[in-house]
C-alpha cells in the first residue's frame, strides 16, 4: 500500500498509513505517546522488581518468600504488639476494676465501653445485631427483659459461659422439653395452652378457645419454669410471658411451635476466647445499652 518506496499519506490528517486497508478505510501509523510507552515499561519493571522483593508466585506448598522477607501477616502482628503496648496501662486498670467500680468511674467507663463496642461489633452483632437490637431466636439486649439475668455478674456470667455450650461445664444449661414432638402434650392442649400465654400479654386469642384447658396445662407443665403467672425464672432462663416481648415470635403459631418442638438457643462461651478485661469491657458495654438492671 505504498507509493514506490513512499508511503501513502493521509489527506485528511498529513499522516502515513501502516499499509493496512479494511474496505477501503486505511489504518493511520500512529505511535504511542513516548510518555505512555515510558511509563508502561516502567509498570513491568517494577512487576519484576515486587516478584522478587515481596511474596507473590504460588507453589505446591506455600509461595515465594521474597528477598526482603517482609509479609503482611507479620505486620499485622507487630502493629497488633504495638497496640496493646499502647493500651496496656488502660487494661491493667480494667483488669483491677470491680464491675461496679468501672461504670461509676468516668475515664474506666469510657475505656470500657469503646473496647465493648469493638468486641461486641466482632463477636456479638452477628446475632444480637449492631445495636444489641436483637432478632428472631436473639435476645434484644435493649428491652431489660433477661432470660438469665441482667445485672452485670449476671452478664459477665452469661458472657463467659454461654448458654447450653457444652464445652463449658459452668453454662446455662436448663432446656424447654419438646412437649409436642415428645408427645407429652396433645396437639388440642398445646392449641389450647398457646390461647392461654397469648392471653397472659392481653393479645387476643381464638374464638372458643379452651382457655380453662389452657390454663390447667400451662400450670401441669410450664408453671415449674415460668412460674404460676408466667413471669418467668431467670435461674431457669426461662422468659416472661407477660411483657409482650417474644424471642420466637407472639403469633398463636409462632407460640404452637415453641410448645410443640421445644429446645433453646445456644451462646458461645466467650471466656474461651477472650481475656478478663475484655469479658469486663463486653460486659459493661451490654449492661450500658440500656436494658441493664
Amino acid at each position: 500500500m505504498t507509493d514506490g518506496a513512499h508511503p501513502h499519506i493521509d489527506p485528511k490528517t498529513g499522516k502515513s498509513t501502516t499499509g493496512h486497508e479494511w474496505d477501503g478505510i486505511r489504518e493511520l501509523n500512529t505511535p504511542l505517546p513516548r510518555w505512555w510507552l515510558w511509563t508502561f515499561y516502567a509498570c513491568i519493571l517494577w512487576a519484576f522488581g515486587y516478584w522478587l522483593l515481596y511474596p507473590a508466585w504460588p507453589l505446591v506448598h506455600g509461595a515465594t518468600q521474597g528477598l526482603l522477607g517482609w509479609h503482611a501477616r507479620s505486620a499485622v502482628v507487630e502493629d497488633l504488639k504495638q497496640l496493646q503496648t499502647l493500651r496496656a496501662p488502660s487494661i491493667d486498670k480494667l483488669q483491677a476494676a470491680s464491675l461496679s467500680d468501672i461504670e461509676k468511674t468516668p475515664d474506666l467507663l469510657e475505656i470500657a465501653r469503646a473496647q465493648g463496642s469493638a468486641l461486641f461489633a466482632n463477636n456479638c452483632a452477628p446475632c444480637h445485631g449492631a445495636g444489641g437490637q436483637g432478632a428472631k431466636g436473639y435476645p434484644n439486649l435493649n428491652a431489660d427483659r433477661w432470660l438469665w439475668g441482667g445485672t452485670l455478674k449476671d452478664i459477665q456470667a452469661t458472657i463467659t459461659h454461654g448458654a447450653r455450650w457444652d464445652a463449658d461445664p459452668a453454662t446455662h444449661s436448663s432446656l424447654m422439653p419438646s412437649f409436642g414432638r415428645d408427645g407429652i402434650l396433645k396437639p388440642a392442649e398445646i392449641r389450647a395452652t398457646a390461647n392461654y400465654v397469648r392471653s397472659l400479654s392481653g393479645l387476643k386469642t381464638d374464638p372458643g378457645a379452651d382457655l380453662a384447658l389452657g390454663r390447667k396445662t400451662f400450670a401441669d407443665n410450664c408453671a415449674p419454669c415460668h412460674g404460676s403467672q408466667g413471669k418467668g425464672n431467670k435461674e431457669m432462663g426461662a422468659p416472661n410471658l407477660t411483657t409482650r416481648v417474644w424471642l420466637y415470635g407472639n403469633r398463636l403459631s409462632d407460640i404452637v411451635n415453641r410448645i410443640t418442638v421445644g429446645g433453646g438457643g445456644q451462646m458461645p462461651a466467650w471466656g474461651e476466647k477472650l481475656t478478663g478485661e475484655q469479658i469486663k469491657a463486653l460486659t459493661v458495654f451490654v449492661h450500658s445499652l440500656g436494658g441493664g438492671q
